[in-house]
């Protein structure tokens, strides 16, 4: 017997048990990567490690809750604090939202690419940095961790479908 929660009466999806570990263990990995290396997580030149995560939701939407969840714990630890933790978590969820969406593995990973360059506003009103290249640094540190590491790993994972059935949340 499946054992699922009622997650919305309207659309009648079902959250798994199997669902709900992922959500845990991604949200965990994502905050500890990220805070492992704060120093390199947060500020006007960002190599955020855990980003590459992120691609994951190309495999499975059912990831996104984590990426997120993993976003807003990491992000209550940045010098910005709550700002962070609502415009961070934001552009992350809109990045998400477009990999979810993307056909296509390179396409996917210019999403952090685009949606986090907005860090960089953040960035200039909260901390006075220049805009335009708080925004271009937070870009190249996204394409460089997302699409420089994340696409390689990525294409190697999903040339492996055992691997790939196996990371699926939701499995056929």
């Amino acid at each position: 017997m499946k054992q699922t929660l009622e997650c919305n009466a309207l659309t009648k999806k079902k959250i798994t048990p199997r669902a709900i570990a992922f959500t845990g263990i991604i949200a965990a990995v994502y905050a500890v990567t990220t805070l492992a290396i704060a120093p390199l997580s947060f500020g006007a030149i960002q190599l955020r490690f855990s980003e590459v995560l992120v691609l994951l939701a190309f495999i499975d939407a059912g990831f996104a809750p984590g990426l997120i969840l993993g976003c807003i714990i990491a992000n209550a630890f940045s010098p910005m604090g709550m700002v962070d933790v609502v415009f961070g978590t934001a552009c992350t969820t809109a990045a998400l939202i477009g990999i979810t969406k993307s056909k296509n593995l390179f396409v996917a990973t210019l999403w952090p690419t685009i949606c986090n360059a907005f860090i960089g506003v953040e960035l200039y009103f909260v901390l006075g940095m220049p805009l335009l290249f708080s925004m271009a640094t937070v870009a190249l540190g996204e394409f460089a961790v997302v699409t420089c590491i994340g696409y390689p790993l990525f294409k190697k994972i999903l040339s492996h479908e055992k691997l790939v059935e196996q990371l699926k949340i939701k499995k056929q």
